[in-house]
């Protein structure tokens, strides 16, 4: 059975942007392209809420963002090769290949989804993510820590969230990112 990641970039005090919806902290350079790609290998669907699936679909839809460095090309392509889908109630097509779009977050066809799936699949965007979470879907979190505080805005997590985790993996780059991966307990 497939795994089902939350993965993000997110402030040292827990926001992944600022209360103008500003992420401009979180600049990626070539070594995190590189570690990142490695970690987004493995995942066969990205689940999308719609304002991320939007920031997201440059990767397909503006050559010049994969043109920036041969690790953002990379990325675009792990990212244009994976499935999508998109949980919106106002999207009526995508602009991207291999991606679906879902009116309502069904908990049972994400169970399904992973059950049935060879690769892992990721969740994005908060309030989707937060979705995921209280049905019980997400059994790994990712977090990106970059060396930044926000002082609020966007939580990486919703409130009351109750998690017990396990920490699997930390790495430090050398932009000052801290790479921790969780998996969650029973």
């Amino acid at each position: 059975m497939a795994k089902l990641i939350y993965m993000f970039n997110v402030s040292l005090d827990g926001y992944i942007a600022d209360a103008d919806g500003n992420f401009d902290w979180a600049v990626p350079d070539e070594e995190y392209y590189s570690f990142i790609n490695d970690v987004l290998r493995p995942v066969g669907t990205y689940l999308y809420g719609r304002r991320l699936y939007d920031m997201m679909a440059v990767w397909e839809t503006d050559p010049s963002i994969a043109g920036r460095s041969p690790g953002a090309r990379e990325f675009a392509e792990i990212w244009q090769a994976a499935d999508k889908v998109v949980y919106s109630r106002t999207l009526d097509s995508a602009s991207t290949t291999r991606t679906r779009i879902e009116g309502d977050f069904d908990p049972e066809a994400v169970r399904r989804l992973k059950a049935s799936s060879e690769r892992d699949l990721t969740v994005g965007g908060a309030a989707l993510a937060a979705d995921a979470i209280a049905a019980g879907l997400v059994d790994e979190y990712h977090l990106f820590v970059g060396p930044a505080v926000m002082g609020g805005g966007k939580p990486f997590l919703p409130d009351g969230a109750r998690l017990h985790l396990e920490l699997l993996d930390e790495r430090r780059l050398t932009s000052g990112v801290v790479y921790l991966r969780y998996r969650t307990q029973p």
